[in-house]
């Protein structure tokens, strides 16, 4: 790439566990994000991810730039074989004995095509490299390239040169590029249209809907628990009104007549099981939780047993991402919206068995009033006096046969919700059980038309596990340092899970505050899973990451416990 005062030279202008899965070897990092680390210890963390994450970016402007590369070498190479062509045909032409008036070749005129490599950057944005194949010996290009969304952009480059553009599209979905070469010397020009899909992906909220029952063979080939150490797939794709090329989705997994103790993975199918897990359980136990899993090139999802007993596994979807503009995420600080425990934002006391009540979500807990299609929650049931389920879904419509948390007589659970907003900004719950039940609603965030944050699914990693190291101690917290490398990142998607716990207590997680000179933060009032001693619990978390460079997690249990942290995807913003 050259500067506009050289063409200007040239050219004469200028332009213008129960068994949590296994632990890592160590406290492991994502791209991304690392584990905390204090000090000398924390500063060359920070370098190493900063050098991973900038590897990463040349790695995509190397690969847009080889691909451009390639497709001029194919064209020089079609070009020179139609030269040799000419040069064959002009002698045969001159040769002794050629027929009258067959006369020489016409001129051939200098050939001029450009050519294109690309590569996606990040949920809005891509990268592509720009070239030309010709035979002109020298020159300067102007390239000018119309992004399909009424943007324009131009670079100025020497005649075998690869220039590089980003770009950024406010909407996901597919654009329509035109790029423009002129050689501004000889005043050749040629064009090329590319057709590219950004990565990001929008959410279209669904109904809560029951996709997979394995005890009377919904959504399976027929009834009967998964085996141990074996997996069972769920139809995504097509499956009702869910269309083809959806990316992921949003499941509620439950483990029931569960026989010893394991774990759940939820992974795209057709790809390596990973290593971390979803749902944990023991004997006995029923426990949903949610997942936001990718779907697979065939459109299906596979959810493995991994425990050495049969489980009954259940899967509800609330909603599906796509590649096509939809509902954009927004995330916002954790926030109770209502406790009957106090009557904050429902009727004060405990929920009768067998009852709804409504909640106003629009306009409260940093969410706006109109516009939001679906929340972003963490419900929990507490002090139930009788074993039972919740449900939540819509204002406006009949109570689906789903539901989102199982529970035990005095009980504390607590699961994310991902659940659509009726027209009038509300969603109702059911208590499921017989007896009464306190509930709590936490909000952490919201989609909608004008959510400017897209989903990107990430092959599941662990970012933390304190197993190896030493627990997390009561009152204190985990420090989630997060390398954006230029990304606007909305928030993270987590699978948090609590195991080894020395007592009873709740796990709590939020951006870090900025300046806070060395001061320990101050915890939310919020909570995002419940354990009492010796359990394993699981809970997705979407934790807000705007503007900050840190999540803390935090035990708010008065005893220490093991803390395990895997990144399952983020929300990139325009």
């Amino acid at each position: 790439m050259i500067s506009a005062a050289v063409v200007a030279a040239v050219v004469g202008f200028v332009p213008a566990t129960a068994q949590a899965a296994g632990p890592s070897a160590g406290p492991g990092r994502a791209a991304s994000a690392t584990a905390p680390a204090a000090g000398a210890a924390g500063a060359a963390a920070g370098k190493a991810a900063a050098e991973q994450d900038a590897a990463a970016k040349a790695a995509a402007e190397k690969a847009a730039k080889d691909a451009a590369a390639k497709d001029i070498a194919a064209k020089d190479a079609k070009n020179a074989e139609a030269a040799r062509a000419r040069v064959g045909a002009k002698a045969a032409a001159a040769a002794p004995g050629a027929t009258a008036g067959s006369g020489a070749p016409a001129a051939a005129q200098p050939y001029f095509e450009v050519s294109t490599g690309m590569s996606n950057s990040n949920a809005h944005g891509v990268g592509m490299a720009a070239g030309v194949s010709t035979d002109v010996t020298q020159g300067v290009i102007s390239y000018d390239v119309d992004w399909g969304d009424g943007t324009t952009s131009t670079e100025i480059g020497l005649l075998k040169e690869v220039v590089f553009f980003d770009h950024t599209y406010a909407e996901v979905g597919s654009h329509k590029i035109t790029v423009t070469a002129t050689e501004l010397l000889n005043k050749l020009t040629a064009n090329t249209v590319r057709d590219v899909v950004v990565d990001g992906s929008e959410f279209t909220p669904h109904s809560p809907t029951r996709l997979l029952d394995t005890r009377d063979g919904t959504g399976a080939a027929a009834a009967g628990a998964v085996a141990p150490y074996a997996t069972t797939r769920v139809r995504i794709a097509g499956n009702g009104d869910i269309p083809a090329g959806v990316t992921a989705v949003a499941l509620n997994i439950t483990a029931t007549n569960t026989t010893v103790d394991g774990h759940v993975i939820a992974f795209a199918s057709g790809t390596k099981q990973p290593t971390t897990s979803n749902v944990n359980f023991v004997a006995g136990q029923t426990v949903p939780t949610l997942a936001i899993v990718p779907v697979g090139e065939d459109g299906y999802v596979e959810l493995a047993n991994r425990s050495g007993g049969p489980v009954d596994l259940i899967a509800d979807v609330t909603g599906y991402f796509t590649k096509s503009a939809a509902s954009g995420y927004t995330s916002v600080k954790p926030s109770r919206i209502a406790d009957t425990r106090d009557g904050l934002g429902a009727p004060k006391g405990q929920a009768a068995g067998q009852t709804t009540f409504g909640v106003q979500v629009a306009g409260r807990g940093g969410l706006p009033a109109q516009g939001v299609t679906a929340v972003a929650l963490n419900v929990t049931v507490t002090d139930p006096k009788g074993p039972g389920h919740l449900t939540v879904f819509p204002s406006g419509e009949l109570p689906s046969a789903t539901s989102n948390l199982n529970f035990a007589t005095g009980q504390t659970v607590a699961n994310a919700v991902i659940v659509p907003v009726g027209p009038d900004g509300r969603i109702t719950l059911r208590n499921g059980a017989w007896a009464g039940t306190d509930v709590i609603v936490d909000v952490t965030g919201y989609y909608g038309a004008d959510g400017k944050a897209a989903y990107l699914p990430e092959e599941p990693r662990r970012m933390y596990d304190s197993r190896p190291w030493s627990p997390l101690s009561g009152q204190n917290y985990h420090r989630a340092t997060v390398w954006t490398s230029g990304r606007a990142l909305e928030a993270l998607v987590l699978n948090t899970t609590v195991t080894n716990p020395q007592g009873s207590g709740h796990l709590a997680v939020a951006p870090e505050p900025v300046n806070l000179s060395g001061a320990k933060p101050t915890p939310p009032d919020s909570s995002v899973l419940n354990w009492t001693k010796g359990a394993t619990v699981s809970n997705l978390v979407q934790a807000d990451i705007k503007n900050v460079e840190a999540v803390d997690i935090w035990n708010r249990g008065w005893e220490p416990t093991d803390l395990i942290v895997d990144l399952v995807g983020v929300y990139d913003r325009y």
